[in-house]
């Protein structure tokens, strides 16, 4: 594969990126030089999760939300908006639809947008295993936002919390949702929940399953704001009079209906609060030093491992494996064995 020059990403080359993309998909060899050049130009981008059970619309709500970040505010320019949809692979063929990318079609005309799916290859937690280096390509190359959007996997979708700035759980009414809220797992991770489609029968109830939820993890009552309409405003009407300043962030609840754009707005200017909070509180280095450090220590997991096999012996890693189905060895005995 040719060398790509660091400053054409850097300059926005859109070739040169996908490029890099691929070659660090494909663990080529020259992907780690070009990681370590570029990664003193990092730092700067907003990293938003956007998670959730599949078919509750998280990637036509990343569609919508894309589009509205790039209109930015008045009297500033557009920021620029890159997309990581991780779509999963099939156990059996190792293969992937890369669907979320199809939906997104509607995107393609904008040169301030910049779509790449990857497929998740077996890793576990939403994500696959380049994610983050994709993350370090994209803030390198200027992006200010960058939305990850998981694969959609459920209650065990927590690794982006470890990635993102800001996670978006988003649920679905008539989905289960109102008992999936009340458990431990994926809900525990968000800064921002979001019920989509929320024009559908039973939208009320998945919304009071999550008030519920988040108070008890609070231990407070009527301190998180319901926002949109569609038929939701009477649900609790005293909410915000019982509304009290709270230290540090409450997630708020959203309600959108993505398709027609409902309740896209008031979403966007959550998620950018969010940033400027995080910003104020020193959080965005604490998150920031955490998500390296896992970084580090999964790198560090993979070159143990990859150095490991290379100076195995096969015959004795059969030989082991053999007396292990034979039951005369536990793994436990076998893996003290074989290091």
């Amino acid at each position: 594969m040719p060398q790509i020059d660091p400053i054409a990403i850097r300059q926005g080359d859109r070739l040169a990126l996908s490029r890099a993309l691929t070659m660090i998909e494909n663990n080529a060899p020259e992907s780690r030089a070009l990681q370590s050049a570029l990664f003193p130009f990092t730092g700067h981008a907003h990293l938003i999760g956007v998670t959730g059970a599949p078919g509750a619309g998280k990637s036509t709500l990343v569609n919508q939300l894309a589009m509205g970040l790039r209109q930015g505010k008045e009297g500033q320019p557009a920021p620029k908006v890159a997309i990581i949809a991780v779509d999963p692979t099939s156990p059996f063929t190792g293969g992937a639809l890369l669907g979320d990318r199809i939906r997104m079609g509607g995107l393609a005309g904008d040169k301030g947008i910049f779509i790449r799916s990857m497929a998740s290859r077996g890793v576990l937690g939403g994500l696959a295993s380049h994610t983050a280096a994709f993350v370090t390509i994209l803030d390198s190359a200027g992006f200010d936002l960058i939305i990850i959007e998981t694969i959609g996997a459920g209650q065990a979708e927590v690794g982006i919390a470890s990635l993102a700035h800001t996670v978006v759980v988003v649920e679905a009414p008539g989905m289960g949702d109102d008992i999936q809220a009340i458990k431990a797992g994926i809900l525990e991770i968000a800064d921002i929940i979001v019920v989509n489609k929320a024009d559908r029968l039973g939208a009320e109830n998945t919304i009071r399953a999550l008030r519920v939820m988040l108070e008890m993890a609070q231990g407070k009552s009527g301190a998180f704001d319901i926002k949109g309409k569609h038929g939701l405003d009477a649900l609790l009407p005293t909410i915000k009079e019982k509304q009290k300043p709270q230290p540090g962030w409450i997630p708020p609840i959203h309600t959108t209906i993505a398709t027609e754009g409902q309740g896209i707005a008031p979403l966007i200017e959550d998620i950018l609060r969010h940033g400027e909070h995080l910003a104020h509180t020193g959080e965005w280095q604490q998150k920031e030093a955490a998500r390296l450090r896992r970084d580090i220590q999964a790198l560090i997991r993979n070159t143990l491992l990859d150095q490991w096999w290379q100076k195995q012996d096969e015959n004795q890693f059969e030989e082991i494996l053999a007396d292990v189905l034979q039951r005369k060895y536990s793994p436990l005995e076998a893996v003290e064995r074989l290091l």
